[in-house]
């Protein structure tokens, strides 16, 4: 019965140290990206990113003016988890956007 025990406490501490490692090689695949940027990094190559959005309307709009862009208007958050809206930049109006990962994106 005492091997077993111990067998038992043996698996009990190396198992979650086990799961835990394999979600750390998992959990994503480029180690450079963070779940959110910075207001000043640059851009995810591949934003605006898809994802659940858990920027409030406010924060969305503090990104955009910390990008430089002034005027925002119509920000709606889409089905897909992207703020989108308008902005002036530069004399220009534009479509904005920002994502889950805080990429600020216009065209």
């Amino acid at each position: 019965m005492r091997k077993t025990l111990i067998a038992t406490v043996i698996v009990a501490v190396a198992f979650p140290a086990f799961a835990q490692q394999q979600l750390a090689q998992t959990a994503s695949p480029d180690a450079n990206t963070p779940a959110v940027n910075s207001p000043n990094s640059p851009p995810n190559p591949g934003a605006p990113v898809a994802g659940a959005n858990s920027f409030t309307e406010g924060q969305a709009k503090s990104r955009i003016e910390a990008k430089g862009f002034k005027n925002i208007s119509d920000l709606k958050k889409d089905d897909r988890g992207v703020w989108r809206g308008k902005a002036s930049q530069d004399g220009k109006v534009m479509n904005v956007s920002v994502d889950f990962q805080g990429n600020v994106v216009s065209n």
